[in-house]
């Protein structure tokens, strides 16, 4: 009785002896990427026929590293990541992330969004273009086409209701920067970027303006504007993001935009000085 006793407190222990030693096994790069490859795309990584160690490469950098890095949701991480890829114009990648957008959680309304906000910035052809890849994944995914109404403005109350989220986000800089131009573009440049901008899509539905901000900040990133990237990480910053945001915002486009880009906008936002930038909009 005594002997199998021991021989059963002995199995225990041995069992709880693997189960901790499991617990505290460390993933690596390649399991990390099989977890969130399956979470977004549905199905288990294979080698490529023609490119295997670039792939790879690839996949370890995406999947089993930069997912792992600061304090994104899956559903972020593939908002910014359409919005790259829309900006971009890698419309084959494009498919698939807008399908990973799905799987991870957002709603169409919310991707369909994320890829509008970008007209102002790269104009309507390019946003046309990535809109398409968009409906065409709706199709196939069986989601009824139109998608919900999310217009708040009128063509009476845009240039109002744009200048209101513009002065609490960028104050009145871009009229004063426009001041010194010929006659009537005094007006119509600032009005024109207060109306298209902010009255026609930061105040849609679907999105907040802190995502909005975010994501905009994306899409100069990747257009390397560097001009406007100063102020828009400010704008970023008011609308609610934090510093911690940001950051892993552009650490995630990396694989997508690649570092030139990506450390343009990163320098800036390590030396925005955050005190002088209290959140306007908390969401």
């Amino acid at each position: 009785m005594k002997r199998f006793i021991c021989a059963l407190c002995l199995g225990v222990l041995c069992f709880i002896h693997i189960a901790v030693a499991e617990e505290k096994k460390v993933m690596t790069r390649a399991d990390k990427a099989d977890v969130v490859y399956k979470e977004l795309f549905g199905g288990e990584r294979t080698p490529s026929p023609t490119d295997p160690e670039f792939m790879e490469i690839l996949q370890r950098n995406i999947f089993g590293e930069v997912f792992f890095t600061g304090n994104l949701s899956q559903k972020d991480r593939e908002l910014i990541t359409v919005v790259a890829l829309s900006t971009m114009q890698t419309l084959p990648q494009l498919k698939a992330h807008i399908n990973a957008a799905l799987n991870v959680g957002n709603s169409p309304l919310e991707i369909r969004e994320a890829i509008y906000q970008c007209a102002p910035f790269i104009g309507f052809p390019r946003t046309l273009n990535a809109i398409g890849v968009f409906n065409e994944v709706a199709k196939e995914r069986g989601i009824k086409l139109p998608i919900e109404n999310a217009s708040t403005t009128t063509d009476d109350n845009r240039l109002e209701k744009g200048l209101a989220i513009q002065n609490k986000l960028y104050g009145d800089e871009v009229k004063h920067a426009m001041s010194t131009l010929p006659n009537e573009y005094q007006k119509v440049v600032p009005d024109t970027l207060t109306t298209f901008c902010f009255g026609d899509f930061y105040t849609r539905n679907g999105l907040s303006i802190k995502q909005r901000e975010l994501l905009s900040l994306i899409v100069l990133t990747t257009l390397g504007a560097e001009k406007q990237l100063s102020a828009h990480v400010v704008g970023a910053l008011k609308a609610g993001n934090d510093k911690e945001t940001l950051l892993a915002a552009m650490v995630q486009a990396i694989p997508y935009i690649g570092l030139a880009n990506a450390m343009t906008t990163i320098n800036l936002i390590k030396d925005a000085d955050v005190e002088n930038y209290q959140p306007i909009y908390e969401e």
